[in-house]
């Protein structure tokens, strides 16, 4: 397998993680989108066991909301890493603004599309859409 790293703004967390990530999805719930400042996360799910933090790794903070799963941040800079309940689940979100290389495969999915504001409009991308979560 390949492997990706990635690193949080400040530069001071970094990690790799092996690719092919399982499945790509853009998250438009609205826990997504306060965390990320914008219109949700993108993400590349992959095996929690396919992460390996190379620094920072007491920086990483992790919030878990009263809805949703744990969220996982660079505590200096609020770089949002990791979703989907890093480091006990199973799989793990990576968030793939903070790989080093830009991710070149498609997304598969938008999920929680029912968290769409009047003004956001998705993309022409052939990507299932769900009204909440991928099945």
């Amino acid at each position: 397998m390949a492997k990706l790293t990635g690193t949080c703004w400040c530069g001071a967390v970094r990690f790799a993680v092996e690719v092919p990530f399982l499945r790509v999805t853009n998250c438009h719930c609205t826990s997504c989108k306060r965390i990320s400042g914008g219109g949700g996360t993108v993400s590349g799910r992959a095996r929690t066991e396919d992460i390996r933090i190379l620094e920072g790794s007491e920086l990483i903070t992790t919030y878990e909301p009263a809805e949703g799963t744990k969220k996982s941040f660079c505590a200096r800079c609020g770089t949002n890493l990791f979703g989907g309940g890093w480091p006990e689940s199973e799989f793990t979100s990576v968030r793939l603004p903070t790989l080093d290389q830009p991710f070149e495969g498609p997304i598969e999915a938008h999920t929680y599309v029912r968290s769409l504001a009047p003004w956001e409009m998705l993309p022409d991308d052939g990507a299932e859409r769900y009204e909440v979560r991928w099945p």
